[in-house]
């Protein structure tokens, strides 16, 4: 990319700013190339034209985009360089308020001065386990990830805590300690971690002070060794120290002080154990006062000192050691304040001997008061001939003075950090260690001196060992990803340090001119400006002749050589030293004896290559002999040595301090103090390493996500996202040196990443714009579609309102009109009708004339014709009879000659032959046709006569009784009608009254409406009036009420509140203390157990074992049946017993065992079948029985079925018989033979299982026989109803109709049949391709179906010509053959179960003889004892009838009782059972125990059954289903021991026959307490188990995991991952498998029987850690705080609830417990930019704290540039909104926190008589009572 496409329009740069280092600005106008200025337009609006040189072509640095600002990781950042990290951290820290970010493998900590919550126990929780990058930086993860690494790898770790003073380094490696001392824990009971954290406040009180620049400076550099054992916990620790700033004690600059003891120890002095110490306030004493400033503001010395003294106690430190400790620093002071006064002549001073300070300090030390008195103001001079004694001016003795008093305090530093190692050193073997490197950082003041020139000395070696490291896991990355990689260059600082420390080095010359007896300063420096002066990196101030300058990787510093030799040397006068050692005090005297062999603290390791010894902090130091004593240039040297081969041997984690501003002020950003540390302690170095090479990384899977919509659509078609990542970047990036393709990731070069961005937000803006465009217009279209409505409707109500005023003038005019016409008319009408009527009078008279005229005219007329037409008619008549007949007498002649005619031929024909011949044909057929019409007419003449005198009959009866009825009808009829002609003339009457009171009703009515009217108005009205005074006086009242009753219920609330918080913390503080019990319980028996394992001599030594090898066979461990548990029970007795010959019987129950289980298998498979045939048979079946009514043939085969049946019942009853009574036999010759008990009771044993097998066998034999059976009549159903169904149809309807059947119609059937037959044949083929194991067993009988369905066709087609008769008799034929087929199949089942019966008789019988044999051999070795014994458990089996619910056993039983009850039995062996059984069996041998009246025994098996349960808990502590049986059943026997009490309240639902079952005897109240206590125990338990189990899950279910697909983005962070603890492998969760987990719970809970309070409650605590964890981590993260995270959570969350709801555990309070995760996502999601938004926050967010919602926001990471952050306004108004809320100061949730359980009493409704016992438990030795 070229710099015109990079420096374009709206690009933003840095610009350099001499106030703020760097300014922003951003590019108005394109820049071309060979262009002298850039046009840029600052944030202040104000343009600027930046000039470019052309030479070295120098732009302006790159500004990253927004999205990219607040990174937690600066490497992450596309343009890396000062002025992006530079703003990057600025805004963390002022506006999100973070402290910490990373750098690479650096972590960048910022001083905030202020206290923040955020190194608490729940923070170090949350940290705990998670992998460097997935939650926001902090010290914390820093130390996981050493943690983690040292663990992993087994290599040892080291933390390099650097900075300035006043940077906070001192906290950053405290609170790296406390990690490892919480995470890590002590491995046995000495509390080591609690003594690494002790040492903390010792070293601070002896070797911190207040400073310029921090209040809690440390003035010594320390480097702690934390050792672990194998299984990482901490078993020791060991720490060095490096240049205590010794000057401090004998003078302090303005505004700082001595070291904190002081002060401490003069705060404590009115303390009575102090009195002798003679000390005052500290202004009293001239080393502690110099400053002027004695006091720290917020820092409470007195108890600072209390704390230094409780840990001194901690450590180990006597009372008698620690008073000499504060008698030494109180003398330092005493020291300090010795008058010197000097002698007039100059060269000498002397002390008075009255001088209270002297006095005071030689008696704190135990020395002659005389001789320090002299040898403070002498000194001796010793040559080779004699010695002198010389006499010191006043400045040499007061400097004598103040290097004794520093040596006396170095010696003490020395000796308390010697004995703190001593304190915190271990005899185990230290397996690892992780070292804390707390070390001054770079300084640099207007005077440098010796101390300075070592700290810089000591920062050269450790940033040299920074880069190296730096490099290396650059190149190490580059390798593992198989990228070609080149040489980095980067700054080499060796030249520096071999100017220090190489041979005639800086230290090499000092320590020369020290040895020289008159050296000076000066010489030293003219030596260095001649050896050094051509060195790079050493330069010669111009005006000073005593400095010289040195050029560090940092800075240039100039130090001034006045005091270098002095402070090298460290002089301090032998004969001071010697009075010293003669004190008194051992502790004096040891403080300064010679020291020539050092023992270090420590020393453990693997190996010299792995593992670096310990030595010690100090190297000895001798100051007896001055010229062979090292000098502090020499040691130091070496013990930095000693610390780089330290650090070069562990793998280092660097935490860099930041000082953000020299004022102490909180959250206050100085760019230029920044800048100047970042370039000090190797930050930007690190980011010119990772600039150099390819600093952003992405995996494929990451950049494809987010950079997909910059793929074409063709190429998404690939499903190889690698090969399309990489087309896009050729295709994006045309420089194929910008990037890079790994592995597993993408390398690009800086810059790139915001190349794409770049691209990737133009896509976005342009499709943004082109989605806002279409809104907008689709809005605006939306706007015109609504104003034009409503112009319309405007228009449309003007129109109606004008077209409606029209239409009434109209109306009113027509109406005028109307009216005007109506009155014309009416005056006209009546003019015309007067007219009218008069015309019409007139008219009627002269038409009544006329009429009456023309009808006597008709009249007349009308007569005449009637006579003419009688007269015609007589006349016509006459002529008709006439012509009549003449007409007969012409026809009668016509017809008599006919006749005659014809008569003649048939006389002629009748004589003839052949006529007779006809007439005789067909004769005799027609007779016997007509004798069988007459029989047949005969035959239904007598049928039709019987028939008719039956309804003959029929009809009289009913004449005569319909006669009667009339009969009596008339009767009555005749009395009633004069009484009906009353009454009808009554109804009349009654008639018109009706309808006279109809009349006056209708008055009356009208009149009552009226009046109804009007009062109904004045009711209304008057109702009105009182409603309104009633509400009235209602509102009066309620604000009456309202008042008093607020108060009321305010008062009553909060006591409720506080009785209920009073009751929940009594029961959690209970219960913790329950948890505490059971941990102290738990280390007392872990020690008891070691005891014993040292006690007992080596060795293997089996465990006895009763538990059967077949006991996994048993598939039926239920209530009701146990026979085969009872089988192995007794092969396990017999091995038992240990007898050879039972060994040789074992094949038979063996082989009994596994007949059995095959017959089992069988019967469940054929049972599958019947049911599958039975549901396809039942729909078909129905459709012929509806059709056809049911089948004979189906019950006669049924029945007979059942007569098989019953004959298989008796045949093997009749064998049982025959077994039962060879057993008798058995039985009586075993008790005729005298037999002793054991082989008795092992034959009785015995015998009992080989009859229950038997009876299994038997048993499972008819269930195999009877469901054959049903499978055949069920196939014969199937094929009846498949191919019979026209035969039947044929049977039904042709006997009773004549009709005959069409061919066609027939073939229409067959066809049918033939459809029917082949859907069957695909309904089989589906279900074989489904149940492969049905398809083979079904073959064959689908391949004989087909072939009796071909014959059944053929027989169709055959009976389809016979007569009816004929057809019912082939059906019958055709039922007689298969039912044929039938027996003959049942006879051959028949004969295989003989054969089966017959073989199993044999085996029988050989086990019999066998059995009898094992008698004859064991009677001889019995006792009467066990006679007796056998004898009373007969007559308990006699009993057994009358049981009662106790079970009893014998004292010497009840180990077996515990073990084979509860230590050694599965929750899955009792599957299937009563839920709970182990709690009723054992309170049955209670209630036997309390029924004997026997204490003894209830205590032990009470006892015992506590201390086993316990046992198994421990053994089995992350078995969640173990767990939560053995929970259910403490619970079940703890509500048996309450519903069994005898106190009523616990008995109000019991039955009568369970108040029987009370304990009778003995009072268990305190054994109810401790099984409610170990209840507690369990629960908690389990709780943490699954914790355990769902933890892990959480955070990647609830905000990682994209639960709604497409909704989260990608952010472009580079995703570098940093934790090189980090496993490879995906070990994501769903939310599916969170839910899968709790089902898995749920399910196993209920199983057990558990209580359903006791699930809610488990449930509960685990949605409040659910909620905790996810919440904590939200708070603790970055990168999911976003609105796509704010809706995944919202529907996670919605998800648990519709489990909840699912599972009916809604009212258990568990979603509840969600709601500060529910308040968190609707945070994330709601609008934050308004006052109202903030005001919409606060009232919704009420359970998130303020501190977490501040957290949040300032948290809260737009994903894409469109979204806004959060401003620091928005959040200041909400803080300011939500000041008042009290809310706790913990930012995290505590995750581990647990409600107090309540176990609510559940009593049980079954009986004890009704509970049976599965012989799978093995409690045989149980006698049922």
């Amino acid at each position: 990319m070229s710099a015109c496409e990079l420096y374009s329009q709206f690009t933003r740069v840095w610009i350099p700013d001499p106030d703020e280092v760097w300014r922003s600005a951003e590019i108005v106008k394109d820049y071309k190339e060979g262009e002298k200025v850039l046009h840029l337009k600052f944030e202040d609006e104000t343009i600027q034209e930046y000039p470019v040189d052309l030479k070295t072509n120098q732009l302006p640095f790159l500004r990253n985009p927004d999205i990219l600002v607040g990174e937690n990781d600066l490497t992450a950042l596309s343009y890396l360089h000062e002025p992006a990290v530079l703003h990057n951290l600025k805004v963390r820290f002022l506006e999100s308020n973070h402290i910490y970010t990373y750098c690479g493998i650096v972590l960048v900590a910022i001083n905030p001065y202020e206290q923040l919550p955020i190194y608490g126990q729940d923070v170090i929780y949350a940290y705990s386990g998670q992998n460097m990058g997935d939650i926001d930086p902090h010290i914390f993860a820093v130390a996981e990830e050493a943690y983690k690494q040292m663990a992993r790898d087994e290599k040892n770790q080291s933390i390099i805590v650097s900075g300035e003073s006043g940077a906070g380094k001192t906290v950053s490696a405290k609170y790296a300690m406390r990690y490892f001392a919480t995470v890590g824990g002590s491995a046995s009971e000495t509390n080591i971690e609690e003594k690494v954290l002790a040492s903390s406040p010792i070293m601070e009180a002896i070797g911190n002070a207040k400073t310029t620049r921090n209040d809690n400076s440390s003035r010594f550099g320390k480097y702690i060794q934390i050792g672990f054992d194998k299984r990482h916990h901490i078993i020791g620790a060991n720490m060095r120290t490096y240049l205590l700033e010794k000057s401090r004690v004998v003078f302090q600059a303005d505004e700082e002080r001595n070291y904190h003891i002081f002060y401490q120890l003069c705060a404590a002095a009115s303390l009575p154990e102090f009195k002798e110490l003679a000390l005052t306030c500290a202004e009293d004493f001239f080393y502690v006062s110099q400053g002027r400033d004695t006091s720290i503001e917020g820092v409470d010395d007195a108890e600072d000192f209390e704390k230094t003294r409780q840990a001194f106690t901690l450590l180990g430190v006597r009372e008698s050691h620690q008073i000499s400790i504060f008698k030494i620093i109180a003398s330092i002071l005493h020291l300090g304040n010795v008058e010197i006064q000097a002698e007039r002549d100059g060269d000498s001073c002397s002390i008075s001997s009255q001088d209270e300070h002297l006095m005071n300090f030689c008696r704190l030390l135990g020395v002659e008061h005389s001789q320090m008195e002299h040898w403070l103001c002498h000194r001796k001079l010793v040559t080779t001939s004699e010695t002198y004694v010389k006499t010191m001016s006043l400045q040499q003795v007061v400097n004598a003075r103040n290097a004794l008093a520093k040596h006396i305090y170095a010696q003490l530093f020395n000796w308390i950090v010697g004995h703190v190692n001593k304190a915190l050193h271990t005899a185990l073997k230290q397996h690892s260690f992780i070292g804390v490197l707390d070390i001054y950082g770079f300084e640099t003041f207007e005077v440098n001196s010796f101390e300075q020139f070592c700290i810089n000395y000591a920062n050269e070696k450790l940033q040299q060992q920074f880069n190296w490291h730096v490099f290396k896991l650059e190149q190490e990355e580059y390798m593992k990803e198989q990228i070609p990689w080149t040489l980095i260059d980067f700054y080499d600082n060796q030249p520096c340090i071999d100017l220090i420390e190489a041979k005639l080095g800086i230290l090499d010359l000092l320590d020369e001119e020290c040895k020289v007896p008159k050296g000076t300063d000066q010489n030293w420096s003219q030596k260095l400006y001649d050896r050094h002066s051509s060195s790079q990196h050493f330069q010669k101030p111009r005006m000073s002749n005593m400095s010289f300058i040195v050029l560090h990787f940092a800075d240039k510093v100039e130090y001034h050589s006045d005091g270098f030799l002095e402070k090298n040397r460290d002089t301090v006068y032998e004969e001071q030293i010697n009075i010293l050692k003669a004190s008194k005090f051992s502790l004096v005297a040891d403080l300064f004896q010679d020291e020539k062999d050092t023992v270090p603290a420590t020393s453990s390791g693997k190996g010299a290559s792995s593992k670096v010894s310990v030595r010690s902090a100090r190297p000895p130091m001798k100051v007896a002999n001055k010229e062979h004593k090292k000098t502090v240039g020499h040691q130091f040297r070496t013990s930095l040595t000693l610390l780089m081969e330290t650090l070069n041997a562990t793998t280092p984690h660097y935490v860099r301090c930041i000082k953000p501003n020299d004022e102490k002020l909180p959250f206050h950003f100085d760019p230029k103090r920044a800048v100047q540390q970042l370039r000090a302690c190797g930050v930007l170095e690190t980011i010119r390493i990772s600039a150099a090479g390819y600093p952003s990384r992405w995996t494929y899977h990451d950049f494809f996500n987010r950079y997909r919509v910059l793929i074409k659509k063709r190429e998404l078609s690939n499903t190889d996202k690698k090969a399309i990542c990489k087309n896009v970047l050729e295709s994006l990036i045309k420089d194929p040196d910008a990037f890079q393709f790994g592995r597993t990731k993408i390398f690009f070069r800086a810059g790139q990443v915001a190349y794409l961005e770049k691209l990737r937000a133009d896509k976005v803006r342009a499709a943004t714009i082109m989605i806002q465009k279409t809104v907008r217009g689709w809005l605006q279209k939306v706007k015109y579609r609504r104003l034009r409505g409503v112009t319309l409707t405007l228009q449309r109500y003007t129109r109606g309102y004008l077209a409606r005023r029209l239409a009434e003038h109209l109306r009113k005019t027509k109406a005028a009109i109307v009216i005007q016409k109506q009155y014309r008319m009416q005056r006209v009408r009546q003019a015309y009708k007067r007219i009218y009527r008069a015309t019409v009078t007139i008219q009627a008279f002269t038409r009544g004339m006329f009429v009456r005229r023309a009808y006597h005219q008709i009249l007349l007329e009308h007569k005449a014709t009637r006579i003419q037409t009688h007269a015609r008619g007589w006349m016509a008549r006459r002529r008709f009879l006439q012509f009549r007949r003449a007409a007969i007498v012409i026809q009668c002649a016509f017809r008599r000659l006919k006749a005659r005619q014809e008569l003649k031929a048939l006389k002629i024909e009748a004589r003839s032959a052949q006529h007779l011949k006809r007439l005789n044909v067909g004769m005799e057929n027609k007779v016997v046709q007509l004798q069988r019409k007459i029989d047949d007419q005969n035959k239904e003449f007598r049928s039709l006569t019987e028939q008719l005198s039956t309804v003959t009959s029929a009809h009289n009866m009913e004449v005569e009784k319909l006669k009667k009825e009339l009969i009596k009808y008339q009767q009555s009829q005749g009395g009633d009608d004069s009484h009906r002609l009353s009454l009808q003339e009554e109804i009349e009457s009654l008639r018109a009254e009706l309808q006279k009171a109809h009349s006056e009703k209708k008055i009356l009515q009208d009149i009552h409406t009226q009046e109804k009217d009007e009062l109904t108005k004045r009711v209304l009205d008057l109702e009105q009036e009182n409603a309104f005074l009633k509400d009235e006086k209602e509102m009066l009242n309620n604000q009456i009420l309202c008042q008093s009753k607020d108060e009321l219920a305010q008062n009553s609330v909060k006591e409720t509140l506080l009785m209920k918080k009073e009751l929940e913390e009594e029961r959690s503080r209970y219960q913790n203390l329950v948890k505490e019990y059971s941990r102290l319980e738990q280390s007392y028996d872990n020690l008891h157990d070691e005891m014993t394992i040292i006690r007992q001599s080596p060795g293997h030594r089996r465990n006895p074992s009763n538990q059967s090898s077949l006991e996994s066979d048993s598939n039926y461990p239920s209530v009701s049946t146990s026979e085969i548990g009872d089988t192995e029970d007794a092969i396990q007795q017999v091995e038992e017993m240990g007898l050879e010959k039972a060994a040789m019987d074992m094949s038979v129950f063996l082989k009994l065992q596994k007949r059995v289980r095959e017959l089992e298998q069988e019967r469940k498979k054929l049972q599958t079948q019947l049911e599958k045939k039975e549901q396809q048979e039942n729909k078909k079946v129905q459709v012929v029985e509806t059709k056809n009514g049911i089948d004979s043939d189906q019950d006669a085969d049924l029945a007979y079925n059942s007569l098989k049946r019953q004959e298989l019942e008796s045949e093997n009853k009749k064998l049982k018989n025959e077994l039962n009574e060879l057993r008798k036999a058995v039985a009586d010759q075993a008790m005729q033979n005298n037999s002793t008990h054991e082989v008795q009771d092992s034959y009785a044993l015995l015998l009992n299982q080989l009859k229950s097998a038997n009876e299994e066998l038997e048993v499972r034999k008819e269930e195999v026989l009877i469901l054959r059976t049903q499978i055949v009549s069920a196939d014969q159903r199937k094929h009846t109803g498949r191919n019979m169904e026209p035969n039947i149809n044929a049977r039904t309807s042709w006997p009773n109709s004549e009709k005959h059947v069409d061919q066609e119609d027939a073939i229409e059937a067959y066809h049918g049949v033939c459809q029917t037959n082949r859907l069957l044949e695909a309904q089989l083929q589906a279900q074989s391709r489904e149940h492969e194991e049905e398809m083979e067993s079904l073959k064959s009988q689908i391949e004989t179906l087909k072939e009796e369905m071909d014959k059944q066709q053929q027989t169709f087609c055959q009976t389809l010509l016979l007569s009816p008769e004929a057809q019912v008799e082939f059906g019958v034929q055709q039922e007689i053959s298969r039912l044929t087929n039938e027996n003959l199949d049942l006879k051959e089942l028949v004969e295989k179960l003989e054969k089966n019966e017959k073989k199993l008789k044999k085996q029988l019988k050989i086990y019999m003889k066998k059995v009898q044999d094992l008698e004859a051999a064991q009677a001889l070795a019995q006792s009467e004892r066990r006679r007796n014994e056998l004898t009373r458990q007969v007559t308990v089996q006699r009993k057994e009838k009358d049981f009662q619910g106790m079970l009893e056993y014998y004292k010497e039983d009840e180990p077996l009782l515990i073990r084979n009850l509860v230590t050694d039995l599965k929750p899955q062996t009792l599957s299937g059972t009563v839920p709970c059984l182990p709690a009723y069996i054992l309170y049955m041998c209670l209630r036997h125990a309390d029924y004997i009246n026997d204490d003894i025994k209830v205590h032990s098996l009470l006892t015992s059954t506590i201390n086993g349960i316990k046992k198994v808990l421990k053994k089995h502590n992350e078995d969640f289903e173990m767990t939560s049986f053995w929970l259910s059943n403490t619970c079940r026997l703890l509500h048996c021991l309450k519903q069994y009490s005898g106190d009523e309240g616990f008995m109000t639902q019991n039955t009568p026959k369970q108040n029987e079952h009370c304990l009778k005897n003995f009072d268990l109240t305190e054994y109810r307490q401790v099984l409610s206590d170990l209840s507690i125990q369990i629960y908690q338990q389990l709780i943490k188990i699954a914790e355990g189990m769902l933890q892990p899950m959480i955070v990647s279910a609830m905000l990682e995991n994209e639960s709604i697909q497409g909704l989260s983005g990608v952010k472009s962070t580079g995703y570098r991952k940093r934790s090189s603890s980090m496993v490879d492998g995906d070990n994501s969760y769903s939310l599916d498998s969170i839910i899968r987990q709790m089902n898995s719970f749920h399910s196993v809970m209920c199983d057990q029987g558990l209580d359903p309070e006791i699930i809610q409650q488990v449930f509960k605590q685990l949605f409040y850690m659910i909620n905790a964890v996810a919440l904590n981590n939200l708070l603790l993260r970055k990168d999911v705080c976003s609105w796509s995270t704010g809706m995944q959570l919202r529907y996670n969350i919605s998800q648990l609830e519709e489990w909840l709801r699912g599972k009916n555990l809604h009212q258990s309070g568990a979603a509840e417990t969600m709601e500060p995760l529910i308040h968190a996502a609707q945070l994330l999601q709601l609008k934050k930019k308004t006052p109202e938004d903030a005001e919409a926050i606060c009232t919704l967010c009420t359970s998130l704290s303020t501190q977490q919602i501040v957290k949040i926001l300032n948290l809260y990471t737009p994903v894409n540039e469109f979204e806004e952050r959060v401003t620091v306004a928005f959040i200041r108004t909400i803080q300011a909104q939500l000041q008042d809320r009290n809310d706790p100061q913990q930012l995290l949730l505590d995750f581990k926190h647990m409600f107090p359980v309540l176990f609510p009493f559940n009593p049980s409704s079954l009986t004890m008589d009704s509970i049976h016992i599965p012989a799978v438990l093995n409690l045989e030795f149980l006698n049922e009572v």
